[in-house]
């Protein structure tokens, strides 16, 4: 009797999922400096200049 023995091995999940941890890991580290170090600083400026609006 013939038997499909093809599929995927625990070892090859576990490095799918190790890979998908590491990018995500390295876009939310990537997101977050680009925030940090770039919008926030222009946001609160832009904010702090429409309050301090004199007319």
């Amino acid at each position: 009797m013939l038997v499909a023995t093809r599929g995927e091995n625990f070892v090859d999940s576990g490095i799918k999922i190790l890979i998908a941890v590491v990018i995500g890991a390295l876009l939310l580290g990537g997101l977050y400096a680009l925030f940090g170090d770039t919008i926030m600083p222009t946001v609160t400026e832009k904010v702090k200049q429409m309050f301090n609006f004199k007319g």
